[in-house]
């Protein structure tokens, strides 16, 4: 009974490729874990600790397992079923005559022994459909293990990345200070020689305290994001201090080629949950539809019966007995045609979910290519922008020192500079972590993962 499963044509039109793929990259698939493209041991080490120790992964591999039992269970249904049943009993009751006063005593003792077992005929299907039923969420159950994992590890790396982000901002920033400290020095000794006046002994002294301010907010963010990686790894949230990160710590990565659209269908992990999901509904679907026509169940039962204990096993003590027996509903106030549809109506509402999930997964991979183009753009806006800061710095500081211009412009150059050092760290994390996203939207790289295991 009901339709079997067909994937489900949505009626969206999928490009070949992606509009933001590069036009020079091959379509393929990435090879090995896509977290060796960072070229780090303690990144490779940290996604392979998150995958052991996280506490989400555990709680959906303890959910297969109980979606593996289940299974167990309603394919049983589809087998025929036998007890055992033992029974000894004794008996005293007073038996009363007709006549007054006239009462007896009678004692009796019985002895069972029996094997009942019972089976019903699935001549509709409904059995059959509810053990696809549960073999289909099975299947959703272990590929949403596995976009756990995923979403898990790359949440990690990115925490990762940002701590190496968090860590290069204190240095910028630490070494604002410094260079701020010997302004200030330098300041103070043209002013004590009557060089330089009391505004630029002020100013130097002014811009040296609001630098320092930055710098407590960078080690919180810093101490927070070591929190949240330390409850991914299922430790206590412990912090350390930053470490020092160069100032060439971005490295340039290959690009990734995101292959073609059709292939986002067969490699996300979600996605292929959202259809197993949909396959359990359309099976249910089957399931309801069946429990409105008859049930056919046979019974029967094999055994000894006696008196006495020492003749239950005897030929003359065997009792057995044999039934077929047909329930049919009929008048139900429309009970069971309305659990049909509600049935239908939720396969309904999973397609349109179905649907929505394949559309923002097309989308993640549109948005990360999107931003990977526009933030290279970027990045190297911000690069040449940094150099003309720096050398713009040089000038003014050997000018001032000269006394050709005011401290005013020293001032500006060193800002700009240090602030465009700032934004070159801002972009390299987003290019970092968004390189993270990627590969999380395209589902590539995790062959090297071990998430087969389901013990929690």
């Amino acid at each position: 009974m009901g339709p079997d499963f067909q994937t489900p044509q949505l009626g969206i039109h999928k490009p070949e490729t992606y509009q933001y793929a590069d036009s020079g990259e091959k379509p393929s698939q990435t090879e090995g874990a896509w977290w060796h493209v960072f070229n780090n041991t303690q990144i490779t080490q940290l996604a392979n600790d998150v995958i052991k120790y996280n506490l989400d992964i555990r709680k959906a591999a303890a959910r297969v397992l109980e979606v593996q039992s289940q299974l167990v269970g309603t394919r049983a249904d589809r087998f025929p079923s036998l007890g055992f049943n033992a029974e000894a009993k004794k008996q005293k009751r007073p038996i009363i005559g007709i006549i007054p006063g006239d009462s007896f005593t009678v004692r009796s003792e019985s002895h069972t022994l029996s094997f009942p077992a019972s089976f019903e005929l699935d001549l509709w299907g409904r059995l059959a459909r509810a053990e696809e039923a549960a073999r289909a969420d099975l299947l959703q159950a272990e590929e949403n293990h596995l976009t756990i994992v995923h979403s898990v590890v790359a949440e990690a790396v990115a925490l990762y990345l940002q701590m190496e982000s968090y860590e290069r901002r204190i240095q910028i920033t630490e070494d604002t200070i410094e260079n701020f400290q010997r302004n200030l020095a330098l300041v103070k000794s043209r002013y004590e020689r009557g060089l330089s006046s009391i505004l630029d002994l002020k100013q130097a002294s002014r811009i040296l305290s609001q630098a320092e301010t930055a710098l407590p907010p960078l080690r919180q963010e810093l101490g927070i994001t070591q929190q949240n990686m330390a409850v991914l790894m299922g430790t206590y949230p412990k912090t350390r201090p930053p470490r020092t990160q160069p100032e060439d710590y971005f490295k340039h990565l290959d690009p990734v080629p995101p292959g073609l659209t059709s292939e986002l269908l067969l490699t996300r992990p979600d996605i292929k949950a959202a259809e197993a999901g949909l396959k359990s509904l359309n099976a249910r679907v089957g399931v309801a539809k069946a429990s409105r026509f008859p049930r056919i169940t046979l019974t029967g039962s094999f055994g000894y019966t006696s008196a006495d204990l020492n003749r239950l096993l005897n030929r003359e003590s065997e009792l057995w007995s044999l039934a077929a027996g047909v329930t049919q509903p009929l008048f139900d106030a429309g009970k069971l045609k309305a659990g049909q549809k509600a049935a239908e109506a939720r396969y309904q509402q999973g397609l349109a979910e179905y649907a929505k999930i394949v559309l923002t997964a097309f989308s993640e991979v549109e948005r990360a290519l999107l931003t990977r183009q526009e933030q290279l753009e970027r990045r190297d806006s911000v690069l040449n922008f940094l150099a003309q800061a720096r050398a713009v710095q040089n000038i003014a500081e050997a000018r001032y020192v000269r006394g050709l211009t005011d401290y005013l412009t020293v001032l500006d150059s060193q800002q700009t500079r240090f602030q465009a050092e700032q934004d070159l760290v801002t972009v390299d994390l987003v290019l970092l972590t968004n390189r993270v996203s990627l590969h999380r939207a395209l589902a590539t790289g995790w062959t090297d993962m071990n998430t087969a295991s389901y013990t929690p």
